[in-house]
């Protein structure tokens, strides 16, 4: 109530000095108004006698038309005078009014900002924004509908740039980013909803990224922005999915494999934003820079073969294993790359997976050795065993920030064993969390790291797809794929991209369960990943020199067949436009010269603009 009279008070004393300036203002102009005539009358208010008695002597003949003439100029002046003061006194009126009415105005908007009703009560702006950002989006339509000051808060950018980042658009963005993150929002929803169609009907366009100096290819592998293969000629090659002519795309080996012949097969390849390594038969690795290329930046030599080879995905830091022993790898404060960690397991290496977003405070990488999983922690010097069960050896592992996920086979000598099992363990304290599945064939992939939260894919050989939920337990999905196993497979809130050892890619819809379409290529699908509108599939050939292939260095186009095909697949909005299509499908049948084919109509040719008006 003191904070409400205190308000009153100030707006009483604001409207009085208003008022007071305006009167003093008006009496200053009347009285400057008035002074004028009052000297004017001075001089001609005088007798008619005297005037006329003045002009005689002054020698004039004609005085009294003189004195007539003055009167009437007089009298006009007095009347243009009356009109000009009325005219400014109508136009100050009318400037004060209009003062008041903006200051009321004013008074108004100050009370909406300040004070939000909140049914019989008023409060801050601050503590109502609080209480408005716990809606979503439809609700905070309803409430704009309310008032008008409660439409003000709802369209607040504050709470639509929390939606859009809780969306999962514009992570990296700050508020200040967009005029209106209302529109924003609904751009990008648009545009996702776009994107989702094009996913479900194929629509969009597919490019195959070859390199014939590779020969056959040996392993891919694919972040956001990067493809990233290597083949059996020793070479490699990097893709940049958003810059395709970028010059980092050609990166050279180091000098010891470059002199060597014949150059070793490239046995392993990773990739991130920042940095790619490859793995040779030799047990080489070397490590470029994705943004400058050429030369690598780091190089070592293990003495036996790279078996398994694994690099963070927001961090340059590198693992690899030759038999039992692990090493990671990663840049100093300076930029000099090292070997920061090293270890010695009782058995021999089969995966390695690194876990983003732990280090320096958590596990770095999770390791499988045959029965056994164990964690690397930064903060003590040996492995830490997770799980461990003699004859159950592990065919699949992955990773994510907070959990860790294998399968496990069983070898069916124990009673009631109840098939194989993927077990999930958590990274915090170390214990098992849940265990699901129970299937006669052992799981081949397992992918926890790009899943939605509380959801986990795996592939069986069985040719099933299934989806578990961890919360529960219960499964999700249970899908009869492909013919001759699963070998990769990816998901997300809506769909399930699985790659079989037939060669098929199929895109299936997790609510119903049906497939959308699939593709096909002559090689089982070793390498699968999607974000948004862009889809990476890699056919990778078991036989790295099969027989009767002759590839040579003369000729380099035979039998592409036994190569292998990288598939880049794009879903956007942009794909679909006119410039996106190749000139030769672009051009008019009544051109004479250059690519005349018609491949790209899709009218009759009496609907096609700038067709021949005969036709």
């Amino acid at each position: 109530m003191a904070e409400d009279s205190e308000l009153a008070a100030f707006r009483e004393r604001w409207q009085q000095e208003l008022n007071s300036k305006k009167e003093k203002h008006e009496t200053v102009h009347y009285a400057d108004s008035n002074k004028g005539e009052g000297v004017k009358s001075n001089d001609e208010d005088q007798p008619g006698y005297v005037s006329i008695a003045s002009s005689l002597l002054d020698g004039r003949t004609s005085p009294l038309l003189e004195r007539i003439e003055e009167e009437r100029s007089k009298r006009r002046r007095q009347n243009d005078t009356v009109t000009d003061t009325s005219l400014q006194h109508q136009r100050l009126q009318k400037k004060v009014k209009r003062q008041e009415q903006l200051v009321d105005q004013l008074i108004q908007d100050l009370n909406e900002v300040d004070d939000i009703p909140f049914f019989d009560i008023d409060l801050p702006y601050e503590l109502a924004l609080k209480i408005f950002q716990y809606l979503n989006c439809k609700e905070l339509g309803r409430c704009a509908q309310v008032s008008r000051a409660w439409r003000v808060l709802a369209e607040d950018c504050v709470l639509w740039f929390r939606l859009c980042v809780r969306a999962g658009f514009h992570q990296d963005a700050s508020v200040s980013d967009s005029p209106c993150w209302k529109s924003t929002l609904r751009d990008c929803r648009n545009s996702a909803k776009t994107v989702c169609s094009n996913w479900k009907n194929r629509v969009g366009s597919i490019s195959q990224l070859q390199f014939e100096l590779g020969k056959v290819l040996c392993d891919v592998n694919s972040c956001e922005n990067f493809v990233f293969a290597g083949y059996t000629s020793g070479a490699v090659r990097l893709w940049d999915t958003i810059h395709w002519d970028s010059g980092a795309s050609y990166l050279k080996p180091n000098c010891l494999s470059a002199n060597t012949e014949p150059r070793p097969y490239v046995s392993l390849v990773q990739v991130n934003r920042t940095v790619a390594a490859a793995a040779y038969e030799d047990g080489c690795v070397d490590v470029w820079s994705t943004e400058t290329g050429g030369q690598p930046i780091y190089h070592y030599q293990c003495p036996e073969r790279i078996r398994t080879l694994a690099l963070s995905a927001d961090a340059p830091i590198l693992g690899s294993s030759s038999g039992p022993h692990i090493r990671l790898d990663r840049p100093d404060d300076c930029g000099y790359w090292g070997t920061a960690y090293q270890a010695h397991l009782p058995k021999t290496v089969e995966i390695l997976v690194m876990v983003s977003g732990k280090e320096p405070s958590g596990p770095l990488a999770a390791v499988a050795a045959e029965d056994s999983v164990y964690l690397l922690d930064s903060r003590t010097e040996e492995p830490h065993p997770l799980h461990s069960v003699y004859g159950h050896p592990v065919t699949c592992l992955d990773a994510s920030q907070t959990h860790v996920a294998f399968g496990v086979k069983r070898t069916g000598w124990a009673m009631h064993d109840g098939g194989n099992k993927i077990h999930v363990y958590s990274l915090e304290g170390g214990k098992a969390e849940v265990c699901v599945g129970s299937s006669a064939g052992d799981f081949t992939c397992i992918n926890l790291r790009d899943s939605p939260p509380h959801l986990v894919v795996c592939g069986n050989k069985d040719r099933r797809v299934r989806v578990f939920d961890l919360r529960t337990g219960a499964s999700v999905a249970s899908l009869y794929a492909h013919h001759l196993g699963v070998t990769a497979v990816q998901t997300d809130e809506w769909k399930i991209v699985s790659g079989g050892g037939e060669g098929l890619v199929c895109v299936w819809e997790m609510r119903m369960g049906t497939k959308l379409w699939e593709m096909h290529n002559r090689h089982p699908v070793r390498h699968i990943r999607f974000s948004g509108s862009r889809l990476v599939t890699a056919n990778i050939p078991d036989d790295k020199a099969p027989r009767g292939a002759c590839i040579t260095d003369d000729d380099l186009t035979a039998h592409r067949r036994h190569r292998g095909v990288i598939c880049h697949y794009d879903f956007s909005e942009d794909a679909l436009s006119q410039d996106h299509i190749l000139p030769i499908c672009r051009s008019d049948y009544t051109e004479s010269h250059g690519y005349n084919y018609n491949i790209g109509l899709a009218v009759p040719y009496d609907r096609l603009s700038g067709s021949h008006p005969s036709l």
